[in-house]
């Protein structure tokens, strides 16, 4: 059980017998009354949001989940297959789970797995990753009107919006929680 006032971001709640990751926290203290924390969820089972008010003494029951640093091996076509890198056995994470999940997953990459009832339930996705661009238009010259963006396909098939000087196989660091560009990466 945790108290409602330890409640912070990145916590797994256990809410009708489902896990819920805290993807939001504010806390609030009014003048009268108790101070309490308003909660914005993901289910991590089905991916639906919930919002919910907890009072600060209030005690809500916390999901057992344990994390594992897993290397990301391949796609199977139903299953993506990872090996967990102390014990060296697969874990295939269903891509029903995160059908976007493919655009960030890369080779030889070692990413975080939340398992909850020896099921996997959710990948850590670093929050920032660089891409390689696999596709661009060409711009002409003189086309520089500020803020002008264009599409851009990386090497795992996610489109972006760049700025027009950014060129094929150039690489780039993408905010993997927006889509969004952050800057060109100089290998």
């Amino acid at each position: 059980m945790i108290r409602g006032g330890d409640i912070g971001k990145g916590t797994v709640l256990l809410i009708k017998n489902a896990p819920y990751l805290v993807v939001e926290r504010e806390f609030v203290s009014p003048g009268k009354g108790t101070a309490f924390a308003r909660v914005k969820m993901k289910n991590l089972k089905d991916g639906s949001v919930l919002t919910q008010t907890i009072k600060t003494p209030d005690t809500v029951e916390d999901a057992q989940v344990e994390t594992r640093d897993c290397q990301y091996q391949y796609d199977d076509g139903e299953n993506y297959v990872f090996m967990d890198s102390l014990s060296f056995e697969t874990v295939n994470v269903p891509e029903s789970l995160n059908k976007n999940l493919k655009y960030y997953l890369k080779e030889g990459q070692i990413y975080s797995i939340v398992i909850w009832e020896e099921n996997p339930i959710d990948v850590k996705v670093p929050q920032k990753m660089i891409f390689t661009v696999a596709q661009s238009e060409n711009y002409i010259r003189g086309d520089t009107v500020s803020g002008t963006t264009k599409p851009v396909v990386t090497d795992t098939g996610l489109t972006v919006r760049v700025p027009l000087f950014i060129k094929q196989d150039e690489k780039i660091l993408v905010n993997t929680e927006t889509n969004e560009y952050v800057e060109r990466v100089n290998s």
